[in-house]
């Protein structure tokens, strides 16, 4: 299955998790008692460069929320895969210290998560806080008219070289991403990590992101819906970047489709200036888009 991506409830007696992502809702719980295993992952590029925490739980517990474990091993025991923490130092320590002290009173558990976290404003749910999607306000960014059928645009999302050498073109280094994978019957989802170029975001930063394909009702073009997080960029860890492509065939004999791009912001802490960091956010990412489909067609219009 997807890695899911959450909020994370943490309490001194259960574990919980909820998404609504992209309007497919997930929510499980189970007890500190209930875990065998907390295994510290290091980061890989199948992680998208982010380290994570595999949760291993005692056999034959915690059956209610096998919906959403990555899987059930051989020895009846389910795992959960935990990843994209706004702070994952932050988070483990926390998690960590709440497992141990399964044993201590509610009052012991809260301070030792205290003493060893160090992170004030953890309030118990630290963790990759998504928004579901229609929970965030959308404003457009670009809109444009684009030469080419939707199956060819769609190209800039397939993961092949020409997805990598635009995406590069426009500052995101050492571009990857994992295969498209199915979460629905008319739905794909996958994973994609950067990092930014120092022109891009003013310093070194990275970018992890999970993206949501669907068709249009009528069939004629893709809805791609994108989560996205930061990690060493100014502020980054105040919100989640939301985007909508919507990808249109047009109706007439003509080779060409429409594009339209939403953005919203989902803000995860109070911060200074949120007006002025969303309009800077739209003001870049709409130059970013133009960017991206500037260089789509020099990629496919031969020079002369």
């Amino acid at each position: 299955m997807a890695v899911l991506q959450g909020r994370l409830f943490l309490s001194p007696r259960i574990i919980g998790f909820y998404t609504n992502l992209f309007g497919h809702k997930t929510k499980f719980f189970f007890l500190w008692e209930d875990i065998e295993e907390i295994q510290l992952v290091p980061a890989t590029l199948s992680l998208m460069g982010s380290p994570s925490l595999l949760i291993t739980l005692r056999k034959g517990r915690g059956m209610d929320a096998r919906h959403g474990a990555k899987q059930l091993d051989d020895e009846g025991r389910l795992k959960f895969h935990l990843q994209s923490f706004v702070s994952f130092n932050a988070a483990h320590k926390t998690i960590m210290a709440l497992w141990k002290a399964r044993s201590l009173t509610p009052e012991e558990k809260i301070q030792l998560v205290e003493e060893e976290s160090e992170a004030k404003d953890l309030q118990t749910e630290e963790g990759g806080s998504f928004l579901g999607i229609e929970d965030v306000k959308m404003s457009e960014v670009f809109s444009s008219t684009i030469p080419f059928d939707v199956p060819i645009l769609m190209g800039i999302f397939e993961g092949g070289p020409v997805e990598r050498r635009i995406m590069e073109k426009v500052g995101c280094m050492d571009y990857s991403v994992t295969a498209w994978e199915p979460v629905r019957d008319d739905a794909h989802q996958r994973q994609v990590h950067c990092r930014l170029d120092k022109k891009v975001a003013r310093r070194d930063g990275e970018v992890m992101s999970t993206q949501q394909k669907s068709p249009l009702p009528d069939k004629n073009g893709w809805l791609i819906e994108e989560v996205m997080t930061f990690e060493g960029i100014p502020v980054g860890e105040c919100f989640n970047l939301h985007i909508r492509y919507q990808l249109e065939q047009a109706s007439s004999k003509q080779k060409s489709c429409s594009v339209q791009v939403f953005i919203g912001m989902a803000w995860l802490k109070s911060c200074k200036n949120r007006k002025k960091i969303t309009q800077e956010v739209a003001s870049k990412l709409s130059s970013r888009l133009k960017k991206i489909f500037s260089q789509l067609e020099k990629e496919l219009i031969p020079a002369n």
